[in-house]
Formats: structure tokens, C-alpha cells, sequence
């Protein structure tokens, strides 16, 4: 089932192309890997199809059904999006719990904090919380965390918004071994409950180790597509990707 498609997308700034006339399907229950050269394009294109950026021209087709031209962020969540950033995004002079409740209450972020004690809530946020290794700092502040500490944290809202389809930029980056690990088991057990993971990812071993399909950009343009094993053996996707 294809559970996500674009068809002609197009993203420009100052006359440049971003995103070139794209087109991709993405097929329900894979892990999903986008790669290429810096300024290839794969972040941008994560962007437009979480509202962060305006798409100039092209479709979103979502669950065989849906189109749209223009997604704004409040409606991610409504579509079954979410998503982590390379650069993390938390809520600083919040606790590492607030951080979770917040998504969990799916209220604005002020009416949330009253819910906080929910029994529910709290139980949901806990096993997440756990599982990413933070239950312990959990009344510490956002600000507080180290570096690998706020990537598990934004990893773990994006587990708290049970969506279809996680958009994950970056998430290994700058991880210890051990936090690896756990956003690897993470990644995987997402597939296992069958849900649609796209992973902007440099690390081809990662890739390798953990995609069923791959989408290679290059300059906005989709260079070639495919399993890992075969993608990554193209002359053209060595000569653009790994510089050889």
C-alpha cells in the first residue's frame, strides 16, 4: 500500500531549485531511507511535507486518498505526520516529563501543563520516557540535558504523537554507542507495529543495516531508488554520494 506520494514537487529559493519537479511513493510498513550530498535537497523536502515550508507547485498524496498542495504544521498531527529535526526542538524551560505531557494532552501547551498528573497520561509518558532512557531526568529541564539526552527527548515526543508516518532527520547524529542502540530498537519497533519511517540518514552503514528502500537526491532531483544493497552499488550514486 503506498501510504505517501508526491507527484511534481517543487521548491525554489531566490530561483533556485531545492526540490526539482520530484516524485516518490512511499510504501506503508518500510523503514525508508533518503540520502545524498549536502544540499541535496532531503531536508527541504522533509520541511514541505511537514508544513515547515510552503510548496511552490506539486501534490501530497496521503493514504491513497488525500491531496493537498499546502500543508500547514497544525494539520502534521491530523494527517498522521510527525517528525524530529536536526537541529532538536524542545520546549528549553520545560521538564524532560512536561515535554511528553504536552503532546500527549493534545491541548496548547498552557492548558496541557494542568493535565500533567493524569494517571493516563502519566503512564504513557513514563514507558516512553523509559524507553529512551530518560525516566530518571525527567524533572530536570529541557536546557539541562546533553546533547544526546535532547535527541532522545525529541525522539520520544515524536514517539508520543502515535503517528502513521515518522519523519526522523538526522537522529543518529552526534550519538554515543549506546544511544544508538536505542534509537535504532526504536526505528525497529516502529516497523514491527507497522508504521512508515523515512530516515534522512549519512551514515550508509545505518542505511544498509536497516532500510527497506532508498531514495537517492541529488541537486532537488531523485538520482536513483531501490533496495540498499543495489542503490548503494550505482556508479552514479558513488560518484555524487560518496565522492568517488
Amino acid at each position: 500500500m503506498i501510504i505517501l506520494e508526491i507527484k511534481n514537487l517543487i521548491k525554489k529559493f531566490e530561483g533556485i531549485y531545492a526540490v526539482n519537479n520530484l516524485s516518490l511513493q512511499f510504501r506503508k510498513g518500510q523503514i525508508i531511507g533518503i540520502i545524498g550530498p549536502n544540499g541535496s535537497g532531503k531536508t527541504t523536502l522533509i520541511n514541505l511535507l511537514t508544513g515547515i515550508l510552503e510548496i511552490d507547485s506539486g501534490e501530497v498524496i496521503i493514504n491513497e486518498g488525500i491531496t493537498i498542495s499546502k500543508i500547514q504544521p497544525y494539520q502534521v498531527s491530523f494527517f498522521g505526520l510527525t517528525r524530529t529535526f536536526q537541529n532538536v526542538r524542545l520546549f528549553e524551560q520545560m521538564s524532560v516529563l512536561d515535554n511528553i505531557l504536552v503532546v500527549l494532552t493534545e491541548r496548547n501547551i498552557f492548558a496541557s501543563l494542568f493535565e500533567r498528573h493524569s494517571e493516563y497520561h502519566y503512564k504513557i509518558a513514563k514507558d516512553i520516557l523509559q524507553k529512551v532512557n530518560l525516566w530518571e531526568k525527567r524533572n530536570q529541564l529541557a536546557l539541562n540535558l546533553s546533547y544526546g539526552q535532547r535527541k532522545l527527548l525529541e525522539i520520544a515526543r515524536a514517539l508520543a504523537m502515535k503517528a502513521e508516518i515518522y519523519f526522523f532527520d538526522e537522529p543518529f547524529a552526534g550519538l554515543f554507542a549506546a544511544m544508538r542502540e536505542v534509537v535504532f530498537e526504536i526505528i525497529q519497533e516502529l516497523k514491527q507495529n507497522g508504521k512508515t519511517i523515512v530516515l534522512v540518514e549519512h551514515d550508509i552503514g545505518l542505511i544498509r543495516n536497516l532500510c527497506d528502500y532508498v531514495f537517492v537526491m541529488d541537486e532537488g532531483k531523485l538520482l536513483a531508488e531501490g533496495k540498499p544493497e543495489e542503490v548503494l552499488e550505482k556508479r552514479e550514486v558513488i560518484e555524487a554520494y560518496l565522492g568517488e
